[in-house]
């Protein structure tokens, strides 16, 4: 099925989401903050301390809504399964007149055929796509209508997408129909690889699938030194984009969120980082579809570096990984000491 042309619904019952204290833009697009970088990156945590900031709406990883939200029900943030969760459900009803599997096994479908980081090439000049840039078309209509959805049901927020991947990005780009500012984050490879050694339980998971996907450190290099080159284009392209350190944000919340803020268009009054504590932040329940466990955390979270990779790493491997990202390592600070890298 195609992704068929937007209709008013009327509004489903359940508990709406505080009215942020944001207006949409002044053109009537949506506003989305999306945090790019390679998983393990430390996005998830930082998107659930960016949600606290009013005005926004963090909705987690939207390139798996069609698959864990739509067609296997995992659980929402919240804690309801997608297909109970009344802010879902009330943004499917805006969005597409409800949820269906043609529309998510559709979306699925064209995401094989053009969003995947071989397209690159052609996703930067979309002229280059031939037949296939009508799918790219039906594709992100698709992400911009929820995208607008969220916003309407929010009362305006800015929608702050963690699905990581450059190529999307790279083709949200293409639209005229949305504010995007990419935030670029990255963390210090040899962390990220890992990261991507530990075997973790994904507790919203249905199916037989309850283990976060794991990789190799020779191919999580490979793969970050990939997504981090292709998410520095976009700014060369012309879209908004911002570089963060991990790091940086662990060590200084208060100021970095500040900062996150002014380049998503919020003006924080005062009290807007009052949940920033010292060495932490306070986080209520948010709505996402996916990523790491820690998006059903409320409470108190302590913010650390995470340096354990310095002795749990094996060293060959550590080398191998600093060899594999060493261009982009220099670039970014990593190759300081941690105190250097601190004061930078």
């Amino acid at each position: 099925m195609t992704v068929a042309p937007a209709h008013d619904s009327a509004r489903p019952p359940g508990r709406a989401v505080a009215a942020p204290s944001v207006a949409p833009a002044a053109d009537g697009r949506p506003r989305v903050l999306f945090l790019g970088g390679l998983g393990r990156s430390g996005t998830t945590v930082l998107e659930r301390a960016l949600g606290e900031l009013p005005g926004t709406c963090a909705v987690g990883e939207l390139v798996h809504l069609w698959q864990r939200g739509v067609l296997e029900d995992e659980t929402c943030g919240c804690g309801e399964p997608f297909g109970h969760c009344p802010f879902w459900t009330e943004v499917g009803a805006r969005a597409f007149g409800g949820w269906t599997p043609e529309l998510a096994e559709r979306m699925l479908h064209l995401r094989t055929r053009v969003d995947r980081i071989r397209f690159v090439p052609q996703l930067v000049a979309p002229w280059s796509l031939g037949r296939r840039r009508a799918e790219l078309d039906e594709y992100v209509t698709a992400f911009v209508r929820l995208y607008r959805a969220i916003a309407a049901t929010t009362g305006g927020a800015v929608v702050i997408d963690s699905s990581k991947h450059s190529s999307l990005a790279l083709c949200l780009r293409t639209s005229p129909d949305v504010d995007l500012r990419v935030l670029h984050v990255v963390r210090d490879s040899r962390g990220v690889a890992y990261s991507w050694t530990k075997d973790v339980r994904r507790p919203e998971a249905t199916t037989g699938e309850d283990r976060m996907t794991r990789y190799s450190p020779a191919r999580s290099a490979v793969l970050w030194a990939g997504h981090n080159l292709c998410l520095a284009l976009l700014g060369w392209l012309g879209t908004a984009r911002r570089l963060l350190r991990y790091e940086d944000f662990v060590a200084e919340p208060r100021t970095v969120l500040g900062r996150i803020a002014g380049f998503a268009g919020l003006d924080l009054a005062d009290g807007g980082l009052d949940f920033v504590t010292d060495g932490g932040v306070q986080l209520g329940s948010s709505h996402t579809v996916s990523g790491n466990p820690v998006r059903f955390s409320t409470g108190p979270l302590r913010l650390r570096r995470d340096d354990v990779w310095r002795e749990r790493l094996p060293r060959r491997r550590r080398l191998l990984v600093s060899l594999l990202t060493l261009p982009l390592l220099a670039r970014y600070g990593y190759l300081r000491r941690p105190k250097e890298q601190a004061r930078s």
